[in-house]
This record gives structure tokens, sequence and C-alpha cells, in this order.
């Protein structure tokens, strides 16, 4: 018996397969028409942006359109048929700028399209609305990130299952025909301009599974009826004018697993209704007038994983059970009038990503658990009643990057137990006192450090240095005394450095002329990001749509407080040194707030050329001269920064500075010689006349007055010897 080789058996197989199944597969093509109709949007596209290379890139040989990118077809309708039809068109992010909205019009003759998607391309316009109707196969359409505007016949796409429509600047109302749309499971509007209420004709979208309104200008009552749809699972209604109201009592017979009512007129306690809500895990809240107790059972919900409860008046402590969960990785429940004491099991929430509990009225100590919590990247206690001397030791592993544990009433030396990678740590408006501790330096990768308001004294240390990515310095309001350290303008990467009202003494070193190259030059592009923003960044998806800000960096100008965006800390460029016992004169390169101090001498023309000098203040200083022109000095034209310098002047003050003054009247010279001789005879004859004028003079005054008695002869005598002096 012969034995069949495997190896021949296999290739045999192979063959079969190629001449059986792949080789009808190779020889499908499209309708000639649908061709031609992709072929007329490539050339409408190509004709604004000659870089556009799409559908045919690397295929441009083959005709059929089956076979080129972001073009999927259809499989042959029987087996005997050699064509198939364009069904998936992916054509988001083409290159073409502001694509006009009717170059989208060949596209909608492919009628057999069941997949559209061209997002991210900015179409702008009305999108046609003849032919766009005729889509009827469509079940997916994507237009969003796009500025076009939608047509009434969005209501013919009856098969359609998924809409996006968001990120736009759709400025309409939601057209009624949107209510046609009965297989609609997935709709996203959020982030446009729509107008007009919720309209009542999408009580008819039965399948809906997810609804995002997000972000327009949407007005009137919330429908209690979007909560008959027993597949929704996903409404988003913040951002807009929408307003819940109270007095409805409803039932849902949704099971919702994210909500999101955010500044919709909520009122009282935490609705009873979402306890009927398992299965959330994300619920938002904020920016009502919702008042009470933190409810148990919100505590309970054993999949809640993203919680928004800011910007309420909810009081009472917070029950241990919201920490028992496995799941929570977001707490927001800053600016409320929680108080007492932190649960003491904050550590075992082990997911928690951020805790933001800022603004309340928690008291005594913080957990030591919390610092066992290995996923915390983001932790804001400011601006409670908080206390205590002993802060938690945090394990190096720990993914902390932003603590701000400021305005509470923290003591003893300032705590250093924190991870080293933290990157914004605020400690400022607590009662921390002693010298600057030595282990700060080894949180190396420190960007933003707030000590501000304390109690802290001795001089500044030199291992400041050490910290050599800082962007923020922020001593302002101790004890510190002694001499700014030269070393300290070797951080070349400061954009704000406030030193103001402390007790320093000395000169400014001349080294911050050349180092501190943050503050005086333009940057270049930062190689890292701020805390804020990466943190951010980290958290934008689909699904987490709530914007959420860390708090700003307060500084003092001119005698008030200011917010600076943590966002775009890099935007901002501030050196206060004022409310110091600094003397000599201000070097060149330097600037910013140096006023009440005894710094002497003239304005440093140099602060012309300083590109990012934004504001300016010597106030109440002993300086002299002109004030400097050009570049950005020009934009420092408010006299009171330059108050209580009697020496100085310039435009800015409107104060002449003496070589700006015209010079005195001279009587003009002229040389004997050279002068003409009718100029010689017309003063002769001038000195002439006014001699017998005063002569004339004379005699009438001795005529009309008589001459006074006898007794007063000796007397009149010297009168004119008198008169004839003061004419003199």
């Amino acid at each position: 018996m012969v034995m069949a080789n495997p190896r021949l058996l296999l290739q045999s197989i192979f063959i079969l397969f190629i001449i059986f199944f792949l080789q009808p597969c190779l020889s499908w093509s499209c309708p000639e028409y649908q061709k031609q109709a992709l072929l007329q949007f490539k050339s409408s596209i190509h004709a604004i942006d000659s870089s556009f290379h799409t559908l045919d890139s690397g295929k441009s040989s083959s005709s059929n359109c089956c076979l080129w990118d972001k073009v999927t077809c259809s499989s042959p309708s029987n087996s005997n048929s050699t064509s198939s039809v364009v069904i998936e068109l992916h054509l988001s992010y083409l290159s073409a700028p502001l694509m006009p909205s009717n170059l989208l019009a060949p596209l909608f003759f492919i009628r057999s399209l069941r997949v559209l998607d061209l997002s991210w391309n900015f179409i702008n316009g009305q999108i046609p609305a003849l032919g766009f109707g005729n889509l009827s196969n469509l079940v997916h359409l994507d237009l969003s990130w796009n500025s076009g505007e939608l047509p009434q016949e969005i209501g013919n796409l009856t098969k359609l299952g998924e809409l996006y429509l968001n990120d736009n600047a759709l400025s309409m109302e939601i057209p009624t025909a949107i209510g046609n749309l009965s297989n609609l499971s997935s709709m996203r509007l959020e982030k446009n301009k729509l107008t007009g209420g919720v309209p009542a004709s999408m009580q008819k979208l039965n399948k809906l599974n997810s609804l995002d309104l997000e972000g327009n200008l949407l007005t009137g009552e919330i429908p209690f009826w979007l909560f008959n749809f027993k597949d929704l699972q996903h409404l988003y209604l913040q951002g807009n004018n929408l307003t819940w109201n109270n007095n409805i009592k409803i039932v849902p017979k949704c099971r919702l697993s994210g909500l999101s009512l955010r500044s919709s007129g909520l009122q009282g306690d935490i609705p009873e209704w979402i306890s009927t809500q398992t299965n959330l895990s994300f619920l938002d809240l904020s920016m009502n007038q919702l008042h009470g107790p933190f409810p148990q059972w919100l505590a309970e919900f054993h999949f809640l994983s993203y919680l928004f409860l800011s910007h309420n008046k909810l009081l009472g402590s917070l029950p241990n059970a919201l920490f028992r969960s496995s799941q929570l990785s977001i707490l927001a429940l800053s600016h409320n009038k929680f108080s007492g004491e932190l649960p003491k099991n904050i550590g075992d929430a082990k997911s928690l990503f951020i805790l933001m509990l800022d603004g309340n009225n928690f008291s005594g100590p913080i957990p030591q658990s919390i610092s066992q919590i290995s996923s915390l990247q983001l932790l804001d206690l400011s601006r409670n009643r908080l206390s205590g001397n002993i802060f938690p030791v945090f394990d190096p592993q720990v993914n902390l990057l932003y603590a701000d544990f400021s305005s509470n009433q923290f003591s003893g030396e300032v705590p250093t137990t924190f991870p080293p990678n933290i990157q914004t740590l605020a400690l400022g408006s607590n009662k921390f006192s002693g010298s600057l501790p030595l282990n700060l330096k080894k949180l190396r990768n420190l960007e933003h450090l707030e000590l501000q308001d304390n109690n802290i004294s001795g001089e500044l240390p030199n291992f400041l240095l050490q910290i050599s990515h800082l962007w923020v310095l922020n001593l302002r309001n101790n004890s510190l005394q002694g001499s700014i350290p030269k070393t300290l303008s070797n951080l070349q990467n400061l954009y704000i450095l406030d030193l103001s009202s402390n007790n320093l003494t000395g000169e400014i070193p001349i080294e911050f002329v050349n180092n501190l190259t943050g503050m005086i030059e333009a940057p270049p592009n930062p190689t890292s990001q701020t805390v804020s923003s990466a943190v951010i960044i980290a958290f934008s998806s689909k699904f987490f749509n709530s914007e959420f800000a860390v708090n700003e960096l307060i500084v003092n100008w001119k005698k008030s407080k200011q917010g600076l965006s943590s966002h775009n800390i890099d935007m901002y460029f501030l050196l206060d040194l004022s409310n110091n016992q600094l003397s000599n004169e201000i070097p060149a390169s330097l600037g910013f707030d140096l006023s009440h101090n005894k710094l002497s001498g003239p304005i440093p023309t140099a602060f012309t050329k300083l590109q990012q000098l934004t504001t300016l203040d010597v106030s109440n200083n002993k300086l002299t001269g002109r004030i400097p022109v050009g570049g950005q000095m020009n934009t420092m034209a408010n006299p009171n920064f330059y108050a209580n310098n009697s020496g100085l002047c310039g435009f800015q003050i409107h104060v002449p500075c003496p070589e700006d003054l015209p010079p005195a009247p001279k009587l003009q010279e002229h040389d004997n010689k050279e002068e003409p001789w009718i100029l010689k005879e017309a003063v002769g004859i001038g000195y002439l006349v006014g001699f017998l004028l005063t002569i004339g003079i004379i005699f009438l005054v001795g005529y009309f007055n008589p001459s006074p008695p006898s007794n007063n002869r000796r007397r009149r005598h010297h009168h004119p010897h008198r008169l004839t002096r003061q004419r003199i």
C-alpha cells in the first residue's frame, strides 16, 4: 500500500483553495458608477489640496475600487456573481483643509453604503440635502469634528443605528425628524450649539442605548420620558440650560451605567430614584443645589468608578463604606460642607486615581492609610481645617504627581515624606515653621513648590539648586532672613519666583542677570508638561467627559490676589522680591515686582530687551534717571508702578526729564562790525525817545501831585532816588 505524501497533499489542498475561493474574491469588482463617484470625490479634494493621496494610494494601477484603501466592499450576492458593492467608506482625517460640504455630493450616489466615516475633516457648510436622504442603508454615520450643518433629510436614514455629530458647530434645533430613526441605539450630539429643547419626537427611539447632549445651549425641562427607555445605559446632559423638575417623582425603566446631570438645577437630597441604578459606574451631579448627608446606599454601589458631587451643599461625614470599593477611581467632592475626620480606611480604595476633597470643613489628621494607595496621582485636600504635625509617609512606589495641602492648619516642620516622583507640592497657608529641610532635595522631580504664608525661618538654602526642574517657587510671606543665594539663579527653568514679604537683605545677585533664562528669554517648547495638563490628558476619553481642573496658582500682585491657570503655567513669568530689605542697584535684565525695597540708581535700559516682560513694579525705592523707552517697556505706562521714586522721569509718569525741556531763550549777540548801519541808528533813536518819555512822566507826576508840607520836604528828596532804583 502506497502512503500519500503529506506535503503533496497540503499543496494540493492549497491550490484547490486558491482556485475555488481566492480567485473569485480577487475578481470581484465594484460597479463602474461607484468607482467614478469615488474618483470624482478624490479629484475635487485634490483640486484644493494637491497633497491629497488616498482612496487608491499604493494601488493606483488597480481599476477595482474594492481594492483601494479606506474602501470596503460586500461579497457577491450569489456564487455566480463577480461584482460587489461598496458598503463602507472610512474617510476620517483627510488632509484637505476646510473641506466645502458640497464636495461630499458624489459619495451620496453610493446608495449601498452602510458605514460612512467623515470625522475630523473640518467639513464646512450645509450638508447637501440632495442625495443625502438616499443613503437609506446606512447603519453608522460619523460626521464628528466638522463644522457642517445637518439637513432635515437625516430622518430618511431609518436603518441608522449609530449617529455621531459631536464637536461640530451645529447651531440649530435638534431636528424633529430624528424621531424617525427607530433603530438608533447611540447618538452623540455633544459640544455643539444646539438650541431649543429635547424634541418630543425622540420618545420613539425605543432602542436608544446611549445619548450624549453635553455642552450645547439646550433649554427647558429635562424630559422624564428619557428614563423610560429600557435599553438606555448612558445619559449625559451636562453643560446645557436644561433644568430638573424637582416636583416629579420618576420610576426609571432603564438600568444606567453612566449619568451626568451636572448643573441641572437639582435641589434637596440626592434623588432617591438614583438608588435603583445599581449598575452605575459614572455619576456626575456636581454644580447643583444638593444638600443633606452622603447617602449610605450610594457609598455601597459596587460598580461605581467615577463620582462627581462637587459644588453642592452636602454635609456630614463620609461613610466608611465609600472607600471599601475596589472600583472607585475618581472621587471629586470639592466645595461642599462635609465635616468631621477623614475615614481611617481611606487607603482601602486601592484603585483611587484622583481624590479631590478641597473646600470643605474636614478636620483632624490625614489618615496614614492614604499613603498606601499606589495608584493615587492627584490628591487635593486644600481649604479645609485639617491639622497635625505628622504627615503620612508615602511609599516610594506611589505614583503621586500632584498634592495640595494648602489653606489648612498643619504645623511643625515642612513635610518631605512624599514619593520622589511628585511634581507639584502645595503647602502654603498653614503653620509650618523652622528652616527649609534638607530632605526637600530628594524630591528631584518637583516642578511646582508652594510654601507661602507660613512661619518658615532661616536662610534660603543652597540645596534648592538640586531641585533643578522647578518652574514655580513660592516662598512669599514667611520669615526668611539673610541674602538671596547666588546659586538660586541657576534654576534655569523658573518661570515664577516669589520671595516677597520676608526679611531678606543685601543685594540682588548679579548672577540673576544671565542665569534666570526661564524668565528673561522667550522659552523653548517645554519638554515636559505641567502635572495638571499631564493628568488631565490622561483622563480624557469618550467615557470620561466631565471637565476637571486643579487649583490655580494664587499670586499677590498690586495688593490683590490673582489666579494663574495651572493648565498653562509656562505662559506666565513673575519675579516678586517686594517687601524685603534689599539694597543697591537693580541688575540689568531683572524685573517684575521690586517694590518696597531700598534700590537706587537708574532702571537698566536692558529692560527693553525682556521679551516676556508683562508687568514691572519698582515703586517705593530710591531710583533715579529716565525710565527706559522701547520694547516691552513702552507698555509699562502705569504711573503707580514707579510711584515714590522722586528721581525718576519719563513719559510713563508724565514727568519730563531735564534733557527733554526746551532751552531758555537767550539774547542774540551780534558782531558790531557786521551790524547794519540802520540797526545802530534805530537803537540810538530808541534810547533818546525812551529818555524823553521818562522825563515827561516824572514832570507830569510832579504836576498833578502837589508838594507835601514843608516838614516832609526832606523825605520827598529821597523819592526820586528810590524810584530810579526800582526802574533799574
